[in-house]
């Protein structure tokens, strides 16, 4: 019952992405993605770090800034840039099939096995995907490939490694996000001044658009990826990406009026089917120790063993 409800919360996570482009489409500035992403991360990272009262200490300097690259700096541009390179389809897909790429880092680094239920469960569901946002009219760019697989591959790098550095002792979920979100965006905004010049003029749309993202989007969203990836193994996470896509879709159909097909709604489906079956799989798959439980058993052993370990 308790991984049930650690999922669950995580899995607003996702769904909260969902509305990013509905917010984006209606509320923000239009061709702004980078000063998008620096309103996202910064304000939100700042406000966290600043509720958790925490600040990086020794190596977590340089830790938090490469997480905070990963999940946030690099991911968000190569986003934004897959996103205007091809069709919003296309870009889905790509993201879609991230759980692959977490599927195979975290065998590698983190020794998770990955049983042929969770593979197929991240296959079916970028299939899944596919059928809900690919249409005929898609068409490929070589660039715009090359970044949606490479942020895919950042973020599940980011989310691999979020688990295998786990947090320093006696810091919670909540100054991580912060010092992420915080890394991240100071990373993109010499991005974006570079590429988008100054920032935009802001009306109360704007500043609405923003004030969600930033908050619930963002702060909110991140804080639930990452406290789930704390708890949960990183593949039973990023299975949960499909639901973003998913969220998506029915968002436009609900306060955008956009049509669903046949199709489409099969896709659905399909996609939420494999993320449930993930889940079950994941659910009895042996979970590793994680560097923190790792050192508690060893504490166990030691005192039990009646042994000074050197």
């Amino acid at each position: 019952m308790k991984r049930f409800a650690t999922v669950a919360l995580t899995a607003l996570a996702p769904i909260s992405w969902g509305s990013t482009y509905a917010v984006a489409t209606e509320l923000l500035p239009p061709d702004r993605p980078l000063f998008t992403g620096v309103m996202r991360a910064l304000p939100a990272g700042l406000l966290l770090t600043a509720l958790a009262r925490t600040l990086p200490k020794g190596e977590w300097w340089w830790k938090s800034a490469v997480l905070g690259i990963l999940n946030i700096g690099a991911f968000f541009p190569l986003l934004f840039l897959s996103a205007y390179r091809l069709p919003g389809g296309v870009a889905a897909v790509l993201g879609a099939a991230g759980p692959l790429f977490v599927v195979g880092l975290a065998a590698l680094v983190l020794g998770e096995r990955a049983s042929l239920r969770t593979v197929l469960a991240a296959v079916v569901g970028a299939f899944g995907v596919s059928m809900v946002v690919l249409t005929a009219e898609a068409r490929l760019d070589a660039v715009g490939v090359i970044a949606g697989v490479v942020s895919s591959a950042s973020m599940g790098a980011g989310t691999v490694m979020t688990k295998r550095w786990g947090r320093p002792e006696g810091v919670g979920p909540l100054a991580m996000t912060g010092w992420q979100l915080t890394a991240g965006g100071l990373f993109i905004i010499p991005v974006a001044a570079l590429v988008e010049g100054a920032p935009p003029a802001l009306d109360g749309k704007a500043f609405l658009g923003y004030g969600y993202m930033m908050l619930i989007n963002t702060g909110i969203a991140y804080w639930l990826w990452f406290r789930g990836i704390g708890q949960l193994t990183a593949t039973s996470v990023t299975l949960l990406g499909p639901l973003s896509p998913l969220t998506a879709a029915v968002i436009g159909w609900a306060a955008l009026g956009q049509a669903l097909s046949p199709v489409q709604l099969v896709g659905m489906a399909i996609a939420f089917g494999a993320t449930v079956a993930g889940q079950l799989a994941a659910a009895r798959t042996p979970r590793p120790f994680s560097s923190t439980e790792q050192n508690d058993q060893n504490i166990s052993m030691d005192l039990t063993d009646g042994r000074v370990r050197r």
